[in-house]
C-alpha cells in the first residue's frame, strides 16, 4: 500500500506592500510522501507571493497536465501557472502555450546557475515566462516554519519578504533570474 499525502494547515497573513495586497488565507496543503518539507515550503512562498483570492493549489504531482498552484478566471482561463524545481523546457513551453502568465521558482542551491546556464537561451523565447530563484539558506531557514498547523505572517515590500510566527523570523531576497 503506497504512503498517503501528509496534511497541513497554514494560516497565513498576507500584507504585499508591492502589490497592495492585504488578506487572510486558510490553506490546506497535502504534501506528497516525496515531497521535502523545503519543498512545501517554497510551494508556500509561491502562494504568498502571489496571493489572490483565485489562486489555489491543483492536484499537483498527481496530475500529469497541471501546475501544482494555478490562479484560473470565473471562465476556467490560466491566468497565472506556477512551476517549481529545475523544470524541463517541454514542459514550460506547454505551460506557456496554455496560460497567460507562467512563474517558475527555482530552489536547488548550487546547481541552479548551472540549470539556467544551460537553459536560459532556450527560454529567453517565452515571453510570458518568468524565473525566480529562492536561495538556498533561504529555503533552509524556513524549515523551521513546518508544522502540522501554520499561523504566519507574510510581510511583502520592495521585493523582500518577511515571514514570520510567534517564534522565528526570516527574510528572503528571491532572485529574479528572467522577468
Amino acid at each position: 500500500m503506497a504512503p498517503k499525502a501528509t496534511v497541513f494547515k497554514a494560516a497565513i497573513q498576507v500584507a504585499d506592500m508591492d502589490r497592495h495586497y492585504y488578506a487572510d488565507h486558510q490553506l490546506t496543503l497535502a504534501q506528497h510522501p516525496s515531497e521535502t518539507d523545503s519543498r512545501m515550503m517554497v510551494r508556500l512562498l509561491a502562494f504568498v507571493l502571489n496571493a489572490s483570492e483565485s489562486l489555489s493549489f491543483s492536484k499537483g504531482l498527481c496530475v500529469d497536465d497541471e501546475p501544482e498552484l494555478w490562479d484560473k478566471s470565473l471562465s476556467d482561463e490560466i491566468l497565472l501557472w506556477v512551476e517549481f524545481g529545475q523544470a524541463d523546457e517541454k514542459w514550460l513551453r506547454k505551460a506557456c502555450g496554455r496560460a497567460k502568465k507562467v512563474q517558475l521558482y527555482t530552489y536547488g542551491g548550487r546547481s541552479v546557475p548551472i540549470w539556467w546556464q544551460q537553459n536560459s537561451a532556450a527560454l529567453e523565447r517565452y515571453k510570458n515566462l518568468s524565473v525566480i530563484n529562492i536561495a538556498e539558506e533561504s529555503v533552509k531557514g524556513m524549515e523551521v516554519f513546518v508544522d502540522r498547523n501554520m499561523n504566519l505572517q507574510v510581510s511583502i515590500s520592495e521585493g523582500q519578504v518577511w515571514l514570520s510566527n510567534n517564534e522565528h523570523s526570516l527574510l528572503i531576497e528571491p532572485e529574479v533570474l528572467k522577468a
